[in-house]
């Protein structure tokens, strides 16, 4: 193991929160600590604090006259300060591998280093690039305008000088290979999300039959769940589904539930830190999301031994197999999702069979023990790079 300061996770999201990125790093940091070991979260607001607020408010009267500007300062800003926290941190020289966990991060740690012998190496967790998420239908940038141009050109400078390139799904590598195919050229592994197992009990009492967990917006397609739910009791059944996470789709969603008069099938339950300690609750874990690098929702209801159902798309297939540790279903027929649902539900031995496979390939795959020795050998290179 290396030396507790050997790896810097350089983010500019905040220490603490419930996005992908967090568990990612916040997995790799307990896998280090249950080793005797850890990392160091590097923020931009682990620099001059004070400061943070005057230069990180004015984003939010910018989204009101522009929100493509109100991007350029959001991502300028926040690498400024996360540049400087690290500059702090690197000073003197010593041996780091900084963990950058997007291009903003990949860029400061790059400008701050004081030589190769600090290795920066970089998280694809965007798709494609970051550029196309923002311009997203909907979100703040137009596809192809000046800043989205911008953005990948910063993109493609900084992709191609760092020393390392994590892909977190086959398909994420693909996605960007597909637009800037000279990064085959950088050093790089494919090593998926892995989360700590989840103590899975039978004593628990049923919380509903489905859950889900995500952000409340457009890509997480909660819409389609309440179709597939509606489409269900027409045909007599009334299937419980409980929903985890926050964002700007709530009321949206609410009117929905209410409109299809599902408010005694479906609860919104809000962000909570501790849903996977609830996850043995529930019979099933439903997904529909259609814009995904990964799906950390997805492992961690495996660790849960969880059956899932999803569509076949992006990286899922990579995650769990149909007619195994999932059902694929379509997300533009909601009647035919309702059968494939019902079909798991109403089989015991079906339901059983396919909460050990999901359980199995969590264990294999996905169970932080595991990846975070892959991912940690990629991190570190040869054992000898760094002290011990």
């Amino acid at each position: 193991m290396p030396r507790r300061d050997s790896v810097i996770v350089a983010t500019i999201f905040r220490e603490g929160g419930g996005t992908g990125v967090h568990t990612h790093f916040g997995q790799l940091r307990g896998y280090l600590e249950r080793h005797g070991s850890g990392a160091t979260v590097v923020t931009p607001f682990s620099w001059n604090r004070p400061l943070t607020y005057p230069a990180f408010a004015p984003r939010l009267m910018l989204s009101h006259m522009s929100a493509s500007a109100a991007v350029w300062w959001y991502r300028h800003w926040h690498e400024v300060f996360l540049y400087q926290a690290l500059r702090r941190r690197l000073a003197d020289g010593g041996d780091r591998v900084v963990y950058a966990q997007g291009p903003l991060e990949a860029r400061a740690a790059l400008r701050a280093r004081r030589g190769p012998h600090q290795h920066v190496i970089m998280a694809v967790h965007f798709r494609a690039s970051q550029a196309d998420e923002y311009a997203e239908p909907g979100r703040e940038i137009k596809r192809d305008g000046a800043l989205f141009r911008a953005i990948r050109r910063r993109e493609r400078d900084v992709i191609l000088q760092v020393d390392g390139l994590v892909y977190v799904s086959e398909w994420a590598r693909d996605a960007l290979l597909g637009w800037l195919p000279e990064a085959t050229a950088v050093p790089s592994a494919v090593i998926g999300n892995a989360v700590a197992p989840v103590a899975v009990t039978t004593s628990a009492g049923r919380l509903a039959d489905l859950v889900t967990v995500g952000r409340l917006d457009t890509a997480k397609n909660h819409r389609f769940l309440l179709d597939v739910l509606a489409a269900a009791r027409r045909t007599g059944r009334h299937v419980t589904l409980d929903i985890y996470g926050d964002g700007p789709l709530r009321s949206d969603l609410a009117r929905r539930i209410s409109a299809l008069e599902l408010d005694r099938q479906v609860r919104l339950l809000g962000r909570r830190d501790d849903v996977r300690l609830h996850l043995p609750a529930y019979q099933a874990y439903v997904h529909a999301s259609y814009a995904e690098t990964s799906s950390l929702a997805i492992i961690e209801a495996m660790a849960a031994g969880l059956p899932v159902v999803a569509a076949g798309i992006g990286p899922i297939p990579e995650l769990c197999a149909d007619g195994a540790e999932a059902r694929f279903w379509p997300l533009d027929d909601p009647v035919r999702a309702a059968t494939i649902l019902l079909e798991l539900l109403d089989s015991p031995s079906a339901l059983a069979a396919t909460s050990s496979a999901a359980l199995a390939r969590f264990r294999r795959d996905f169970d932080m023990d595991v990846v975070g020795a892959r991912l940690m050998s990629f991190l570190l290179g040869s054992q000898a790079s760094l002290p011990a």
